[in-house]
């Protein structure tokens, strides 16, 4: 069997380096690591709308920056597919039929949706789209057979619930033999890859509170924003010890820093968990980390960043590389499609036995 990877993002802002760390290095590096057939990178628009239906534009903006974003950090549309997910008119249809295939109250349990309602306060207002999402999601993931899904672990009850899926319809329509594929999650082996904190020391990257680190950032603003990282509230001063738990500078040196990068900026130290040692016995400043941190940082976003300029001169041909990677992902889910209905037995006009037999059954 072939192994196919989907993956994919929002399209609500420019993406920043918890997308880099978290999901779009290591999608560039099975890229290119040859062991997989197909690998589609879809830019989900559709799923973006589902809570911002009231500002369509901020969507419709975005698509050209998360293709920028994705090129950027070495996407290379020779080798994998990008596309707009509204542009694949199948989705649609795939998650019309999967929806028979799941209950009001399974999605009601769903973890992933029950914290995203309650971040959003949604509470009795939840879009249908939204509400609904796991099934999108599914045929998302099953229209091109994918057998991988590299997601972080906030979401994978959406991948269990894609599986269900999967098993349902193929237990029902497909015993013999199967039609859906069942995908396996590829969750971030480094811990410090599978969340990156903001820069103010919040759980979580958001543009609404301006803790982001984005990959378009010029060298100034990547500057300052580290500068102003949230550190730890009880070292004071120089001598005193510090904490590495919670401290937001130690957790990006964690997913950034390598032995080398002591070689070129921190001589002093051989490696992170020396720099470690000294911050804890005490007698280390934040300024001199955050200033190791800023050097790391720019060392492997400024390539990114000229790479961003580069294709952003010649923007027609970013959405010619989305267009065709959409037809391309089209006659995927249209394959698919086609096999679901004749699975399901909807197929009629193309089912020659069944307008035989009826055609037998009414001449006698």
């Amino acid at each position: 069997m072939s192994k196919i990877i989907l993956t994919g993002d929002r399209p609500t802002g420019r993406l920043h380096i918890g997308h880099y760390v978290g999901s779009l290095r290591r999608r560039v590096e099975l890229q290119n690591s040859g062991e997989y057939d197909k690998i589609y990178i879809m830019i989900a628009d559709a799923q973006a709308l589902t809570d911002n239906i009231d500002n369509p534009e901020k969507v419709r903006q975005n698509v050209i920056e998360v293709a920028l974003d994705y090129l950027a950090c070495g996407l290379d549309p020779a080798k994998s597919t990008l596309f707009i997910q509204s542009q694949i008119s199948e989705l649609c249809e795939l998650t019309f039929y999967y929806m028979d295939l799941v209950t009001v109250s399974r999605l009601q349990r769903n973890p992933t949706v029950k914290n995203e309602i309650q971040l959003r306060n949604f509470e009795a207002s939840i879009p249908v789209g939204f509400f609904t999402y796991p099934i999108s999601q599914a045929a998302d993931i099953t229209f091109c057979k994918a057998t991988t899904v590299p997601v972080g672990e906030d979401q994978l009850p959406m991948i269990e619930q894609t599986k269900e899926i999967v098993h349902k319809f193929n237990s029902i329509y497909a015993p013999e033999t199967p039609v859906l594929v069942d995908p396996q999650a590829l969750i971030p082996e480094a811990e410090a890859c599978k969340r990156l904190p903001g820069t103010d020391g919040k759980a979580k990257m958001s543009k609404s509170l301006g803790n982001c680190i984005y990959l378009a950032d010029t060298a100034d603003e990547v500057k300052a924003k580290v500068m102003s990282m949230y550190t730890d509230p009880l070292h004071l001063q120089v001598s005193d010890p510090g904490h590495i738990e919670g401290n937001t500078v130690f957790t990006y040196l964690d997913a950034f820093a390598r032995d080398e990068h002591f070689e070129r900026y921190l001589p002093d130290y051989a490696n992170l968990d020396e720099l470690k040692a000294h911050y804890i016995r005490g007698g280390l400043g934040d300024v001199k980390v955050k200033k190791f941190l800023n050097n790391v940082l720019q060392e492997e976003l400024e390539p990114i960043r000229n790479r961003r300029q580069e294709f952003a001169k010649d923007i027609p041909e970013i959405y010619n590389i989305l267009k065709k990677g959409s037809d391309t992902a089209r006659e995927a889910a249209a394959q698919t499609l086609s096999e679901v209905k004749h699975a399901m037995k909807i197929d009629y006009f193309d089912d020659k036995e069944l307008i035989k037999a009826q055609s037998e059954r009414y001449l006698k």
